[in-house]
Protein backbone atom coordinates (compact mmCIF):
# COMPACT_ATOMS: atom_id res chain seq x y z
CA UNK A 1 0.00 0.00 0.00
CA UNK A 2 1.32 3.45 -0.91
CA UNK A 3 1.26 5.51 2.29
CA UNK A 4 2.08 8.72 0.39
CA UNK A 5 -1.20 8.63 -1.54
CA UNK A 6 -3.42 10.00 1.27
CA UNK A 7 -0.96 12.88 1.73
CA UNK A 8 -1.36 13.91 -1.89
CA UNK A 9 -5.13 13.71 -2.25
CA UNK A 10 -7.92 15.90 -0.98
CA UNK A 11 -8.44 19.62 -0.84
CA UNK A 12 -6.47 21.75 1.62
CA UNK A 13 -8.19 24.62 3.34
CA UNK A 14 -6.85 27.22 5.75
CA UNK A 15 -8.74 29.05 8.46
CA UNK A 16 -8.07 30.98 11.64
CA UNK A 17 -8.72 28.99 14.81
CA UNK A 18 -11.38 29.96 17.31
CA UNK A 19 -11.58 28.96 20.96
CA UNK A 20 -13.76 25.96 20.09
CA UNK A 21 -10.74 24.50 18.22
CA UNK A 22 -8.49 24.29 21.30
CA UNK A 23 -9.50 20.70 22.10
CA UNK A 24 -8.46 19.53 18.62
CA UNK A 25 -5.25 21.57 18.37
CA UNK A 26 -3.58 20.37 21.59
CA UNK A 27 -3.47 16.66 20.59
CA UNK A 28 -2.32 17.58 17.07
CA UNK A 29 0.67 19.53 18.42
CA UNK A 30 1.45 16.88 21.03
CA UNK A 31 1.36 14.09 18.41
CA UNK A 32 3.85 15.93 16.19
CA UNK A 33 6.47 16.46 18.91
CA UNK A 34 6.06 14.20 21.93
CA UNK A 35 5.66 10.55 22.72
CA UNK A 36 5.67 7.48 20.54
CA UNK A 37 3.14 8.87 18.05
CA UNK A 38 5.61 11.63 17.15
CA UNK A 39 8.18 9.04 16.06
CA UNK A 40 5.99 8.27 13.03
CA UNK A 41 7.01 11.65 11.58
CA UNK A 42 10.40 13.34 11.44
CA UNK A 43 9.67 16.36 13.68
CA UNK A 44 9.76 14.43 16.95
CA UNK A 45 11.44 15.94 19.99
CA UNK A 46 10.81 12.77 22.02
CA UNK A 47 14.53 12.08 22.52
CA UNK A 48 15.32 15.56 23.86
CA UNK A 49 12.08 16.51 25.62
CA UNK A 50 9.38 14.57 27.37
CA UNK A 51 6.19 15.81 28.98
CA UNK A 52 3.90 18.26 27.27
CA UNK A 53 4.60 20.45 24.24
CA UNK A 54 1.61 22.69 24.83
CA UNK A 55 -1.61 22.81 26.81
CA UNK A 56 -5.11 24.23 26.31
CA UNK A 57 -4.27 27.53 27.99
CA UNK A 58 -1.21 28.15 25.77
CA UNK A 59 -3.24 27.39 22.65
CA UNK A 60 -6.09 29.61 23.86
CA UNK A 61 -3.61 32.46 24.42
CA UNK A 62 -2.34 32.18 20.83
CA UNK A 63 -5.92 32.23 19.53
CA UNK A 64 -7.10 35.20 21.59
CA UNK A 65 -4.03 37.46 21.83
CA UNK A 66 -4.16 40.70 19.83
CA UNK A 67 -1.98 40.53 16.71
CA UNK A 68 -1.88 36.74 16.87
CA UNK A 69 -3.60 33.96 15.02
CA UNK A 70 -3.46 30.20 14.91
CA UNK A 71 -3.74 29.09 11.32
CA UNK A 72 -5.44 25.70 10.95
CA UNK A 73 -4.96 23.44 7.96
CA UNK A 74 -7.63 20.94 7.07
CA UNK A 75 -7.85 18.33 4.35
CA UNK A 76 -11.41 17.43 3.47
CA UNK A 77 -12.57 18.77 6.85
CA UNK A 78 -9.93 16.93 8.94
CA UNK A 79 -7.38 18.93 10.96
CA UNK A 80 -3.90 17.96 9.74
CA UNK A 81 -1.74 20.96 10.56
CA UNK A 82 -1.43 24.30 12.30
CA UNK A 83 0.92 27.18 12.92
CA UNK A 84 1.03 30.32 15.02
CA UNK A 85 1.50 33.72 13.42
CA UNK A 86 2.16 36.76 15.58
CA UNK A 87 2.57 40.31 14.30
CA UNK A 88 5.68 41.94 15.77
CA UNK A 89 6.25 45.27 14.05
CA UNK A 90 8.08 44.76 10.74
CA UNK A 91 8.25 41.01 11.36
CA UNK A 92 5.93 38.13 12.03
CA UNK A 93 6.75 35.30 14.43
CA UNK A 94 6.09 31.75 13.23
CA UNK A 95 5.61 29.07 15.88
CA UNK A 96 3.52 26.16 17.17
CA UNK A 97 4.01 24.50 13.77
CA UNK A 98 2.58 21.00 13.64
CA UNK A 99 1.73 18.54 10.91
CA UNK A 100 0.04 15.26 11.81
CA UNK A 101 2.88 12.68 11.87
CA UNK A 102 1.30 10.38 9.26
CA UNK A 103 1.04 13.32 6.84
CA UNK A 104 4.68 14.43 7.19
CA UNK A 105 7.27 13.98 4.49
CA UNK A 106 5.03 14.71 1.50
CA UNK A 107 5.47 18.47 1.16
CA UNK A 108 2.56 19.54 3.33
CA UNK A 109 4.78 21.41 5.79
CA UNK A 110 6.36 23.34 2.93
CA UNK A 111 2.88 24.35 1.69
CA UNK A 112 1.77 25.47 5.16
CA UNK A 113 4.93 27.50 5.71
CA UNK A 114 4.50 29.21 2.32
CA UNK A 115 0.88 30.06 3.11
CA UNK A 116 1.86 31.43 6.53
CA UNK A 117 4.49 33.64 4.89
CA UNK A 118 1.98 34.79 2.28
CA UNK A 119 -0.63 35.68 4.91
CA UNK A 120 1.89 37.53 7.08
CA UNK A 121 2.99 39.66 4.10
CA UNK A 122 -0.54 40.27 2.82
CA UNK A 123 -2.28 40.92 6.13
CA UNK A 124 0.42 42.72 8.10
CA UNK A 125 2.83 44.01 5.47
CA UNK A 126 5.79 42.48 7.31
CA UNK A 127 9.19 42.16 5.66
CA UNK A 128 10.60 39.30 7.76
CA UNK A 129 9.45 36.05 9.32
CA UNK A 130 11.11 35.04 12.60
CA UNK A 131 11.10 31.73 14.40
CA UNK A 132 13.06 30.04 17.15
CA UNK A 133 14.33 26.47 16.90
CA UNK A 134 16.12 24.36 19.49
CA UNK A 135 19.75 24.41 18.36
CA UNK A 136 20.31 20.65 18.69
CA UNK A 137 17.56 20.10 16.08
CA UNK A 138 20.06 20.26 13.20
CA UNK A 139 17.80 18.39 10.74
CA UNK A 140 14.94 20.80 11.43
CA UNK A 141 17.21 23.84 11.10
CA UNK A 142 18.46 22.47 7.76
CA UNK A 143 14.82 22.10 6.62
CA UNK A 144 14.19 25.78 7.34
CA UNK A 145 17.48 26.83 5.73
CA UNK A 146 16.37 25.06 2.53
CA UNK A 147 13.28 27.29 2.66
CA UNK A 148 15.27 30.51 2.87
CA UNK A 149 15.68 30.96 6.63
CA UNK A 150 19.08 31.91 7.96
CA UNK A 151 20.64 31.29 11.31
CA UNK A 152 21.35 34.47 13.26
CA UNK A 153 23.51 33.11 16.07
CA UNK A 154 21.18 34.90 18.50
CA UNK A 155 20.18 32.42 21.16
CA UNK A 156 17.87 32.33 24.15
CA UNK A 157 17.93 29.82 27.00
CA UNK A 158 15.48 26.96 27.15
CA UNK A 159 13.04 27.48 30.06
CA UNK A 160 14.42 24.70 32.27
CA UNK A 161 12.19 24.05 35.26
CA UNK A 162 9.00 25.20 33.53
CA UNK A 163 7.18 21.95 32.80
CA UNK A 164 4.72 23.75 30.50
CA UNK A 165 7.46 23.49 27.86
CA UNK A 166 8.44 19.89 28.51
CA UNK A 167 10.90 17.91 30.57
CA UNK A 168 14.39 18.27 29.07
CA UNK A 169 16.39 15.08 28.64
CA UNK A 170 19.68 16.95 28.23
CA UNK A 171 21.27 20.07 29.66
CA UNK A 172 22.40 21.85 26.48
CA UNK A 173 19.08 23.07 25.07
CA UNK A 174 18.71 26.62 23.80
CA UNK A 175 16.74 28.38 21.08
CA UNK A 176 18.23 30.13 18.06
CA UNK A 177 16.46 32.83 16.11
CA UNK A 178 16.02 32.04 12.40
CA UNK A 179 15.00 34.84 10.03
CA UNK A 180 13.71 34.97 6.45
CA UNK A 181 13.29 38.09 4.35
CA UNK A 182 9.80 38.16 2.89
CA UNK A 183 9.81 39.72 -0.58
Amino acid sequence: MDTALPQETGTLSYRTAVEADVAAVVPLVESAYRGDSSRTGWTTEADILQGQRTDPEQVRQVITAPGSRLLLVERDGELIGCCQLEHRGDAAYFGMFAVRPGAQGGGLGRQILAEAERQARADWGVTEMHMTVITVREELIAYYERRGYRRTGRTAPFPYGDERFGLPQRDDLEFELLVKELV
